[in-house]
């Protein structure tokens, strides 16, 4: 029977919607029932275990009922190393703020001292579970569910992969979440779907082991993915939505792209493609770079990536306080080195020299430093000269809330629309169009521009060129556009049509959608 889902992609769903988790020790199949119950594919499936480490959030729509559907990591309670504990502590975090909770195991495998260990953990919650006996490919195969009962009285012998058993289940959690008087899920769905309307959907996304899960966890306020020195760490992209000042930002943690060659596993490579998924559904990019390493060939591929997909882009430098320590050293090391060439190896600066003189040469100039260091990342990352640049420290905290003042500002400019005659008028009083057409070729005429469309902001004009315009006439376009409206942080495109003789150019208002 074919489950009946609505596919909200909400970070978290409000808290009217009851909480279903998901837990179970690693590739049991959790990953797969979470994408079967939410009809999605946001969660890396592969047979390798231990990809999923964040909790991932889904909803689910079944009987005219809606409740929250959390994923977590492979749990091995015993562990101590650094990724199984951060794992078993996200796991604890949506336990806790679980309505049911859902114990997956392995039918083929039969019931395990860890099966024991997390069932006895989730009966001292307190609250209820159930335990789906996966990977029942066959009745012939029930009988394999029977000896999970001695864990709990409920259990459902299912077929995540195919959906075997899962109408059962989810008919068992609606009766225990909600009682037969309860009418509302579809208006609280209804009242969170015209939320997800006007929220700004932002995906940070860089190298591997550049802070973006650090700077998610700041701006939410709680630790929403894992952090580790370990680069790679996030594999699946891990939704955040945070509520400031009225406005609502849904955060699209992504996995660090790397270069194709430099992937190895198989959740590697569905990691990237799904990092530039979630990059795709965003309207806003925050670009996070390592400031002390400086932007690399990577860092300006996937900026190429966020630029060629028509996002909005800021770019964000972080770990500024480790670059502006680095710099300072830097600084101190040259000014040593100056002072032995000056006056000796083995001579100490003269006592004319006051403390208050040697302090000062010792300052670093953070603002010059900023400055000179803009004008570096500019030079790296021309493409993206209409990008704002935002140095912080996610880590510290420094500077970190001015982004959500950038973002509202470039989603503002992403979704703003320019009225025909204010275009028109701008174009013939205050643009030279001699100006930016190139020596010895023909002149270019603009008979007519209109806004066609926002988010990217893109422009139809009527020339008289059949020939596509120069990219240096499009460059000199742009700039004269965005020096008269605000685009801050968007692309600007054009789309050109030749004119045809006789045509009016009030015709082309109707292009516009």
């Amino acid at each position: 029977m074919p489950v009946s889902r609505n596919k909200l992609p909400l970070a978290f769903v409000p808290e009217t919607i009851p909480s279903l988790v998901i837990v179970g020790r690693p590739n049991v199949g959790k990953s797969t029932l979470f994408n079967r119950l939410t009809g999605t594919r946001r969660s890396i499936v592969t047979k390798e275990p231990g990809i999923t480490r964040d909790r991932i959030y889904g909803t689910a729509d079944w009987r005219g009922h809606s409740f929250e559907i959390v994923d977590t990591g492979g749990i091995i309670p015993d562990d101590k190393a650094l990724l199984p504990q951060e794992i078993l502590r996200q796991a604890h975090v949506a336990i806790k703020k679980a309505a049911l909770l859902l114990l997956v195991v392995d039918s083929q495998a039969g019931i395990t001292p860890l099966d024991e260990e997390l069932a006895r953990l989730l009966r001292n919650t307190g609250k209820p579970f159930f335990i789906a006996v996966n990977k029942v490919d066959s009745p012939l195969q029930e009988a394999n569910a029977a000896t999970f009962r001695q864990l709990s009285p409920d259990v459902f012998p299912i077929a995540a992969e195919h959906g075997t058993g899962v109408d059962d289940l989810l008919d068992a959690a609606i009766a225990r979440l909600y009682t037969s008087s309860e009418t509302a899920p579809q208006a609280r769905l209804g009242a969170a779907q015209e939320e997800e309307r006007e929220s700004v959907e932002i995906a940070i996304i860089g190298r591997p082991n550049v802070g973006k899960s650090t700077l998610l966890n700041h701006l939410a306020g709680e630790e929403r993915s894992i952090v580790s020195p370990v680069p790679g760490t996030t594999m699946d992209t891990v939704d955040t939505e945070v509520t400031r000042d009225g406005h609502t930002y849904r955060f699209v943690d992504t996995a660090g792209i790397r270069r194709k060659g430099k992937t190895n596993l198989v959740a590697e490579k569905l990691s990237v493609v799904m990092a530039r998924r979630g990059l795709e559904r965003a309207d806003v990019a925050l670009l996070v770079v390592d400031s002390e390493q400086g932007v690399t060939q990577g860092d300006a591929q996937i900026a190429s990536y966020a630029e060629e997909s028509g996002r909005s882009v800021i770019i964000v430098m972080n770990k500024w306080d480790l670059a502006t320590e680095a710099a300072r050293k830097a600084a101190a090391r040259h000014q040593d080195s100056a002072a032995k060439s000056k006056f000796g190896p083995d001579r100490k600066a003269p006592d004319w020299e006051s403390p208050d003189r040697k302090s000062k040469s010792n300052e670093l100039d953070k603002g010059r430093l900023l400055t000179d260091y803009e004008a570096l990342v500019r030079g790296k990352l021309k493409f993206l000269s209409y990008a704002p640049i935002l140095f912080l420290s996610a880590k510290t905290g420094d500077r970190t809330q001015k982004i959500f003042s950038l973002i509202d500002q470039v989603a503002a400019a992403r979704r703003r629309r320019i009225a025909t005659p204010e275009l028109n008028r701008w174009l013939k009083e205050d643009v030279d169009l001699q100006r930016g057409t190139t020596p010895k070729s023909r002149p270019v005429r603009i008979y007519y521009i209109t806004q066609a469309k926002t988010s990217p902001p893109t422009f139809l004009l009527f020339t008289n060129q059949k020939a596509p315009l120069h990219f240096s006439f499009e460059r000199f376009l742009e700039n004269q556009l965005r020096a008269k409206f605000d685009f801050t942080g968007t692309p600007v495109r054009f789309v050109q049509r030749l004119r045809k003789r006789g045509e009016r150019p009030a015709r082309a208002a109707g292009a516009r959608s």
